[in-house]
C-alpha cells in the first residue's frame, strides 16, 4: 500500500481568515455609517438619508468591521411596539463592495436575529429593492404592508416598489 503525503493547503488570503467583527455602532461611527451608505443610496439600493440621521441613530446600528477596524457593513435595528406586540424592522442594509459575499452580510443578519430574540420581538420586518436573497436564507419571507408595524409601512415610498419581508423570531 503506497500512501501520497497531504499536500499543503495554502493559507487564505488575509481577507477571509477572520469572521466579520460585529459590534453595536457608537456616536462615533456616524460618519462612517454615512460614507458607507452613500454609494447604495446613489444607485437606488437604500433610501437618503441625512447624515444628521446616522448621528441620532447611531445606537441602533450593529456594524461589520474589517482586521483594521474600519466598517465595512451596517444595518439598523429599529424597534417598534403595536397591538401584536414588539416588532422590529431592520434598515439601511450594506456591506462595502470588497467585503460583499465573504460573511459580512451573514453575520450582521445573525446579530440582529439574536439581537432582536434577546429584546422579546416577535418577528423583524424589512424593505428591499432587491430579491431580498440573503433574507430568505436567514428565513425571510414576502408580507403584507399591512402586517408590518404601520408607521414604518406607511413610511415607505411606494415609488421604490419595496419587497417587504419578514421573519418570525
Amino acid at each position: 500500500m503506497t500512501t501520497a503525503a497531504p499536500r499543503p493547503v495554502p493559507p487564505p488570503p488575509p481577507s477571509l481568515r477572520r469572521a466579520p467583527r460585529v459590534r453595536t455602532a457608537g456616536s462615533g461611527d456616524a460618519a462612517a455609517l454615512a460614507e458607507l451608505s452613500r454609494p447604495f443610496a446613489r444607485s437606488g439600493a437604500l433610501r437618503e438619508r441625512p447624515d444628521s440621521l446616522y448621528a441620532a441613530r447611531a445606537a441602533e446600528f450593529l456594524v461589520a468591521t474589517g482586521p483594521d477596524g474600519r466598517v465595512e457593513g451596517c444595518v439598523g435595528l429599529r424597534m417598534y411596539e403595536g397591538e401584536g406586540g414588539h416588532a422590529g424592522v431592520l434598515y439601511n442594509f450594506c456591506v462595502a463592495g470588497h467585503r460583499q459575499g465573504r460573511g459580512a452580510g451573514g453575520a450582521l443578519l445573525r446579530t440582529a436575529l439574536a439581537l432582536g430574540r434577546a429584546q422579546g420581538l416577535g418577528a423583524l420586518f424589512t424593505a428591499t429593492a432587491g430579491d431580498g436573497r440573503l433574507f430568505r436564507r436567514y428565513g425571510f419571507a414576502p408580507a403584507a404592508a399591512r402586517q408590518a408595524p404601520r408607521t414604518w409601512a406607511e413610511s415607505l415610498d411606494p415609488r421604490r416598489n419595496a419587497l417587504i419581508l419578514t421573519r418570525t423570531l
